[in-house]
């Protein structure tokens, strides 16, 4: 299992540098957690890895620099908004087909999507319904489904529950560490949330200003944080919100 590397990889917008000399691993089955407040790079790094950002610097997928052209796509990102990032004119499982390698007959398709409809519990009859039909919790599972029909080796979740209700949040977070478990997902997880980072990542890396400031297994940093920008995160996250998520 190919893991995903980030070296020293820098983004600029004109003579805003949003992404400054970034290094950062993504291990093979594992999660990692991506930190920090709004404005700090996190999503301009995702963006850079799917070929939606320029960059300098590296972005290798094992040995071998990331595709971003062509039909296939190992790195498969899911985005915050669940109701901009599917058509509203396709089905669900038009949408998640449509993500499926080259050379997927029409019936293996449909079982594909079945499946995988299944595996983030999700009705398999739903797959005809419209996006507008179902609520912004399902959606996002749907978008789930999707990035996992295209077989890719990383998915990239940015902040995809940061636009869902509270009582809803906790449902897609069991899932993510249900399919982390189920099989053996890497997986790159922005948030500006600690406690959701604590609850799904293996490791965290802590950015500020486009730079990471800290990182390293989740119990060690968060337990004993050696960046003052981490403690001020840290002492962020009410108690409740952390018990919450258990």
């Amino acid at each position: 299992m190919n893991e995903l590397r980030f070296e020293d990889v820098t983004v600029r917008y004109g003579q805003t540098v949003a992404v400054d000399g970034v290094s950062l691993t993504v291990p093979g089955g594992q999660v990692v957690g991506l930190v920090g407040e709004s404005g700090s790079g996190k999503s301009t790094l995702a963006r850079a890895a799917v070929g939606l950002a320029p960059y300098a610097g590296r972005i290798l997928l094992g040995d071998q620099p990331v595709p971003t052209r062509g039909r296939r796509r190992p790195l498969q990102m899911v985005f915050q908004d669940p109701y901009s990032s599917l058509d509203p004119r396709m089905s669900i499982g038009e949408s998640i087909a449509e993500a499926m390698p080259r050379g997927t007959s029409r019936a293996q398709g449909r079982a594909e999507v079945e499946r995988l409809l299944e595996l983030v519990h999700l009705d398999p009859t739903r797959a005809s319904a419209r996006p507008a039909e179902l609520s912004g919790g399902q959606r996002q599972r749907v978008a789930l489904a999707r990035a996992l029909a295209g077989r890719p080796e990383v998915v990239i979740a940015d902040e995809i529950t940061s636009a869902l209700d509270v009582s809803i949040q906790g449902a897609v977070l069991n899932l993510v560490r249900e399919l982390q478990a189920e099989l053996g997902l890497s997986m790159l997880f922005i948030s500006h949330n600690l406690a959701v980072v604590r609850y799904v990542a293996t490791h965290v890396a802590v950015m500020r200003d486009g730079r990471i400031v800290e990182q390293g297994p989740t119990a060690q940093v968060l337990a004993a944080p050696e960046h003052d920008y981490t403690r001020e995160l840290l002492a962020a996250v009410p108690g409740s919100t952390t018990r919450s998520l258990r």
